[in-house]
């Protein structure tokens, strides 16, 4: 009776967020550390110690809300890509898209989705909170949707 719209998100895998997380802590460890030496060698008042503190504390937020969210996105409409340097189209909708292909790009997988003006998404699974082969079926469902092609018995 009722379409029911469907809506996929995919978030940043933990191991990449974790890996984010870990070198912006030591990037902002070895701040505080050269700006403690200068306060115990140059004489600096100890007070300077509080801005390379609150850096670390924006820093870390940031991180969290940068990381938290959805990266990928499909609905019934289409699909939106953020947060990936070098992904090609963020956005399109299902009818402009042609296929999809697996492919590697770097020793990675990735999905790629090639719309019918000859423009490309390219999608790298790897920093995804998914399985492959679970990602390329949705993409694959999605688009047999978007495209009018409904699932046998659905």
């Amino acid at each position: 009776m009722f379409n029911r719209v469907v809506v996929s998100d995919y978030r940043f895998s933990p191991a990449l967020t974790a890996r984010l997380l870990g070198l912006t802590m030591l990037a902002m460890a070895v701040v505080v550390a050269l700006v403690t030496l200068g306060v115990a060698v140059a004489n600096w008042h100890s007070a300077v110690l509080l801005v390379p503190c609150l850096v670390v504390i924006v820093a870390v937020v940031g991180l969290m809300v940068f990381t938290n969210g959805w990266v990928v996105r499909f609905t019934d409409e289409g699909y939106q890509v953020r947060r990936i340097r070098g992904a090609g189209v963020d956005a399109a909708r299902w009818k402009d898209v042609e296929d999809a292909v697996t492919s590697e790009r770097l020793g990675s997988p990735v999905v790629v989705l090639r719309l019918r003006d000859g423009r490309t998404t390219s999608i790298p699974v790897a920093v995804l909170h998914v399985d492959r082969e679970e990602f390329a079926n949705d993409v694959a469902a999605h688009l047999n949707r978007g495209h009018g092609i409904r699932p046998l018995g659905g």
